[in-house]
């Protein structure tokens, strides 16, 4: 029931985000401290709703598809209050990104009943493993919806509005690389953490499982895009965060993709194969039309700044 909550509170702190930008004279102080308030109050019954789910299955809640969804909707949040100091619009793409997972966790094809957990599971490091690679995609999810924003910004950049739009590049594109770098150190640990719990129930450390694959193209992925910064040729904005949004497709991957269209060990949490959503495809026509949008004004219309300085 948190999700058309969380999606119009962080529609509201995203307009006024925008509005500010284009009347630098206008404050919204108070509306802002008052929405700030309402997620809080939110999160918390967020968390409280994890908590009693747990006390009546007996175990970390996060089990399943439909669980893992509503923790990750959990560590987004969380993510967003980390980061959002100075930057109220950073918790605003927070609990948009929040509400779409929670929403896309009440889909049909996820069954939210509380169910025995299969043997595999019954293991105290489904609490640490599961719980540090989820909470890395809260991470992950927040830099790529970041690394959307600021595409859009590069979009509507034009000389007359050029010194605030590049300063709020510089602080959003801050903080996607700081989230970026968080999401990247709990999946790197979540990893260690599986090959471990891996040695235990399966006898070995690491077997190229399809899940464990993609969780190392993720790896790989990321951490290419965070050192292709020191690299002067690409070292711009708009690459960045372009890198920032694609980088996520190898998440979705990880958790959906393998989950319900591939097999492996790790399918205990995977549910019946499903149709890719339509929502899907529009989505990447938008993205796809923001790109060539950002990346026409990045070296078209003037000369590439360089990012991340």
């Amino acid at each position: 029931k948190l999700f058309p909550l969380y999606l119009l509170v962080g529609s509201i702190l995203i307009g006024l985000f925008f509005i500010q930008l284009y009347k630098p004279k206008l404050e919204f102080r108070i509306i802002t401290k008052v929405l700030v308030v309402v997620l809080l109050v939110a999160f918390a019954f967020q968390t409280a709703g994890l908590g009693v789910r747990w006390y009546i299955s007996g175990h970390a809640p996060w089990s399943n598809g439909y669980e893992s969804m509503i923790y990750i909707a959990w560590a987004t949040m969380l993510a967003g209050f980390f980061l959002m100091k100075n930057s109220p619009v950073t918790l605003g793409v927070t609990s948009m990104l929040a509400g779409v997972t929670l929403l896309t966790a009440h889909m049909s094809w996820l069954d939210p009943e509380i169910t025995n957990l299969v043997p595999v599971l019954k293991s105290y490091w489904l609490t640490f493993h599961v719980a540090t690679i989820t909470a890395s995609y809260g991470f992950l999810g927040l830099a790529c919806m970041m690394g959307f924003l600021n595409l859009c910004l590069i979009v509507i950049r034009r000389p007359n509005n050029m010194v605030r739009v590049n300063l709020a590049l510089k602080e959003l594109s801050l903080i996607t690389e700081l989230s970026m770098i968080v999401g990247l150190i709990l999946l790197v640990i979540g990893n260690f953490l599986g090959g471990i719990w891996a040695n235990e129930s399966w006898g070995r450390y690491w077997g190229w499982d399809p899940k464990e694959t993609w969780t190392l193209v993720t790896i790989i992925l990321y951490s290419f895009t965070l050192h292709m910064t020191l690299i002067p040729s690409i070292r711009n904005r708009f690459t960045f965060n372009f890198m920032a949004v694609i980088s996520f497709g190898a998440v979705l991957m990880t958790y959906f993709g393998v989950n319900y269209y591939l097999s492996g060990l790790h399918s205990y949490a995977a549910g019946d194969s499903v149709p890719i959503p339509s929502f899907v495809y529009y989505t990447l026509i938008v993205l796809f039309m923001v790109s060539a949008l950002a990346a026409y004004n990045e070296y078209t219309l003037k000369k590439p700044e360089k990012a991340l300085d």
